[in-house]
């Protein structure tokens, strides 16, 4: 489901400064709001609507700016952790990257705020929770969240200024967006290259074959406007973007006339108007953008193309690199029902084993996994749904195509189990009533899309109206999801069929291409053009080189900050002898349950194992249900239940760690028995010897991994540097590094697994064993008891699972934690195995076309004196906020 809503209970005290000015305490949030009238003028605003929405705890005002036509929605809700965001209609034309140079250009430094960067170096004055910015094919956000009342103000005034009153400096564009300069900038003899953070940043984002498909088939599908250019940029365009034309976008996009605004939380929503009008809309006049999205022409008969890209050496079959997908244009995404029953369709015909493309598709073995773009996308003004494979062998073009088609006209023919559907109605209910602590951004995202095309946000909003029409519409006409996929899939001739296949010469052709680009540029220079490029140069390097005073910028005083720290009390006590800790919370209705199940006693060559273990545990069947009645009973009765690899640094010692798996699962309160039946079922008699079934999820999961690497190389290199100066490093490097995709490339490879169908009981008997486990519980005061009692028959149920079984190491380390209960944490300390740390310079050669580096520094664990906001971490992979300023502007390098 496209349906991402994470909501948000603040359990905490208010961390906000100055409560007079900012907290009303007599009533809640949401109260104040409601009292608000349509027509009502505030601050140069007029209230436009007042909803009430109660399945998400808040209330919706709705509000226009009087001058400007900038939009504006508030949602109030008792969360503490308040939101901002402005966003803006970006369509560009082009694929110079304009909207994406812009959003990195205007963070250079504004009219009130000179100084470079000023969101870095607001880190270190803010106690912001989130800050960042996005560019999206059509729009631009700027968000921010804090729990902090006076911080919020400061944010908001660096934020205004940022986005409408920007430096845009030439120095600025040619630092963020594109620059052609002496490879050594102090050597005019050195050849001249192209420089710049996001055409570097774009060459990064098209190494990527799964980044490479996405825009092909988006710009394919969307052939008439702005979709069918790469709004981040396309490295050979770039060049192309002058300094005047980046002003010129600006003028025009970055408008209040062309704004929506949103704010989130329990802040009062006058301050928020008076500052937003006084620091920004009350300087400028209403224009007509016109940045528009019209509909995309459609087709009178269904097309076909194909793209290349280049081979992926860590494929799980270096034979079989093709993908191929079929892609439909659906309806506009203002339609909030019909996005709604298209998200709901999508999920039914694609998604978990018992879904009619996973039977057809996956099954099979055909290829690894489906195609990178699958689903509904609702992204785009006309929403979009994808179907096909990746991993896929050339000769199996046409038997894919034949599949789809097939599989459409069987859905026609015989719908979906009625089980299936409730079991996705059940999903929605459950994101409606879950707890985060992001839901403000969470929900700025949901509504993005839509109301950038003048959707009604509000209307979004009201889920269980869209799911009570759902309901109706299904009950008057039992075809209506048939009907659907008639429509939009069997007699839609806007239809696109896009493959995709490895070119041994790829990264040539592109080395090539942007070498001719270049040298087209270098020909039309002249000597004077030269000089200046190369004093331009020693300008930027010296204004790199510069410290930047950022007095300018906001900053808390100490005044600003409550004292004390709201402790969340917890009990701990036992259950079948397993140390359990409670925490009673407004969950609404849920019930939270994890377990840490420790690995001390498991043999050190299972290791690597342990990451397949996880993802494939809750996935082959367990008690007397197969793999399919598995996946609908945890759709039907929890909210999902999950397994992964679990390292934690001691926070005193860094030689120290702990090491095991952490189960996790949520679900309605009224369904508890069903979830801990589940876990006993998988606890007890799993099905792990399916070496069909197994294959299929090995494939996945090593084509998941080898696609990870291209987007996520920073991180890879992050783990390998840091895996030699701490043990839990080094683990970390073993279940989530480049071993880890090493090792399961090789899985994948394997033409028997009944190795691995041995080896996976053995994990089991030393993981899922109650001696050594301890578990958490977050619930209802009211329903604590029976959870208790649940938790208590679980144990029961599993313990002839319970085992004491020695650990393999013998240097273990018990840490006791005394309450009314005392539980133990065993940690391993490896002091006395002599570990020593040490530097190591590692590479791996990839075929990407850009490098991913990182550096590790050994410094200190989370409780010295010494451990603060400038290493944020035992290990620090770039060692200080300057000096990652550095490597993105001196050296051009590209941020993920």
């Amino acid at each position: 489901m496209q349906i991402r809503l994470l909501l948000t209970v603040s359990f905490c005290g208010s961390l906000n400064g100055q409560r007079h000015t900012w907290k009303l305490k007599s009533t809640s949030a949401r109260e104040r709001a409601v009292q608000y009238q349509p027509g009502q003028k505030i601050h140069g605003f007029t209230v436009r609507e007042v909803a009430v929405v109660p399945d998400l705890f808040l209330t919706a005002v709705k509000l226009t700016h009087d001058k400007t036509g900038a939009q504006y929605l508030h949602a109030a809700r008792d969360d503490s952790n308040n939101l901002f965001s402005v966003q803006l209609r970006t369509t560009p034309m082009d694929s110079t990257g304009v909207p994406h140079i812009l959003e990195h250009t205007v963070l250079c430094g504004s009219e009130k705020y000179p100084c470079r960067d000023p969101f870095f170096k607001m880190l270190t004055r803010s106690l912001s929770t989130f800050m960042n910015a996005f560019t999206a094919s059509d729009y631009t956000m700027y968000p921010f969240s804090t729990q902090n009342g006076k911080d919020f103000q400061n944010l908001l005034s660096v934020y205004l200024d940022a986005v409408f009153f920007p430096c845009l400096r030439e120095q600025d564009f040619r630092q963020e967006g594109w620059r052609l300069e002496n490879e050594n900038p102090t050597d005019p003899n050195t050849p001249l290259v192209f420089k710049g953070v996001v055409f570097n940043e774009m060459k990064g984002a098209f190494s990527d074959n799964e980044r490479v498909y996405a825009q092909h088939l988006q710009n394919k599908l969307y052939p008439d406007h702005t979709y069918s250019v790469v709004s981040g940029g396309e490295p050979l365009a770039i060049p192309d973007l002058t300094w005047e034309q980046l002003r010129q976008f600006h003028a025009t996009h970055y408008h209040p006339s062309n704004a929506r605004f949103f704010t989130y939380g329990d802040l009062p929503l006058e301050q928020h108007l008076q500052q937003i009008e006084e620091e920004a809309l009350s300087k400028f006049e209403r224009i007509n953008p016109n940045t528009e999205v019209p509909s995309q022409p459609h087709w009178s008969r269904p097309r076909e193309d194909h793209v290349t890209c280049s081979p992926d050496a860590l494929a799980p079959d270096p034979a079989r690199q093709n993908t191929l997908c079929v892609s439909y244009l659906l309806g506009d995404i203002t339609d909030t029902f019909e996005g709604f029953t298209l998200s709901l369709l999508s999920s039914l015909m694609i998604s978990g084993p018992n879904s009619p493309f996973y039977k057809a598709l996956i099954e099979p073995k055909i290829g690894t996994d489906f195609s990178s773009v699958v689903g509904y996308d609702g992204s785009t003004k006309e929403a979009s749904f994808s179907i096909g494979l990746q991993g896929m062998s050339a000769e199996d073009t046409e038997r894919v195509k034949q599949i789809i088609s097939q599989t459409i006209d069987d859905i026609i023919e015989n719908g979906f189990e009625e089980e299936r559907i409730e079991a996705l109605l059940h999903k929605i209910e459950i994101q409606m009533k879950h707890q985060s602590t992001n839901f403000g951004l969470s929900l700025a995202s949901y509504i993005a899309s839509s109301w950038n095309h003048d959707g009604d946000p509000v209307e979004l909003l009201q889920i269980n109206e869209s799911v009570s029409e759902f309901r109706q519409a299904l009950k008057e006409n039992p075809r209506f999801l048939q009907d659907k996929v008639k429509h939009y899939f069997k007699e839609n001739t806007h239809r696109l069929t896009l493959s995709m296949s490895p070119d041994e010469s790829y990264l040539e052709k592109q080395a090539q291409a942007e070498e001719e680009k270049l040298q087209k540029k270098i020909q039309a220079l002249s000597d004077g053009d030269r000089k200046e490029i190369y004093d331009k140069g020693l300008e930027l390097l010296d204004a790199q080189s510069k410290t930047q005073d950022a007095s300018c910028l906001p900053a808390l005083k100490v005044s600003d900050i409550e004292p004390t720290i709201p402790v969340t009390p917890v009990q701990i006590s036992t259950a079948g002898g397993v140390p359990v800790q409670y925490c009673e919370q407004p969950t609404n209705g849920l019930v939270y349950f994890r377990a840490m199940c420790s690995l001390n006693t498991m043999p050190e060559e299972l290791r690597l194992y342990v990451p397949l273990f996880c993802s494939v545990i809750t996935k082959m069947g367990c008690g007397a249900l197969d793999y399919r009645q598995q996946s609908q009973q945890m759709e039907l009765r929890t909210g999902g239940m999950s397994v992964s690899t679990q390292v934690i640094q001691d926070s005193t010692q860094l030689d120290m760690y702990e090491q095991g798996v952490l189960l996790n699962s949520s679900c309605l309160d009224r369904n508890l028995p069903h979830m801990f039946e589940l876990w006993s079922d998988i606890f007890n008699s799993p099905h792990l010897d399916d070496e069909e079934r197994l294959r299929v999820l090995v494939m996945m999961s090593a084509q998941e991994l080898a696609n990870g690497i291209s987007y996520s190389g920073h991180m890879y290199a992050m783990t390998r540097s840091s895996r030699h100066l701490t043990p839990a490093g080094d683990l970390r490097e073993t279940f989530s590094g480049m071993d880890q995709v090493k090792f399961m490339k090789r899985i994948a490879e394997m033409s028997d697994l009944s190795q691995v169908i041995r080896t996976l009981p053995r994990i089991k008997k030393h993981l899922l064993n109650p001696d050594n486990m301890r578990c958490a519980v977050n619930t209802t005061p009211q329903k604590m008891s029976d959870t208790a009692a649940q938790l208590e028959s679980f144990m029961k149920d599993v313990s002839e699972n319970r085992k004491e079984r020695k650990p393999v190491r013998s240097n273990i380390v018990e840490v006791r934690y005394q309450q009314a209960y005392s539980y133990v944490r065993k940690l391993i300390s490896v002091s006395s195995l002599n570990f020593s740390p040490c530097q190591m310079k590692t590479l791996f050669p990839m075929p990407f076309p850009v490098n991913f580096v990182s550096e590790s520094i050994r410094t200190v664990p989370f409780s010295h004196e010494d451990y603060g906001p400038e290493l944020g971490a035992d290990l620090v992979c770039v060692p200080s906020r300057r000096r990652l300023g550095q490597v993105r502007t001196v050296h051009s390098a590209g941020h993920r």
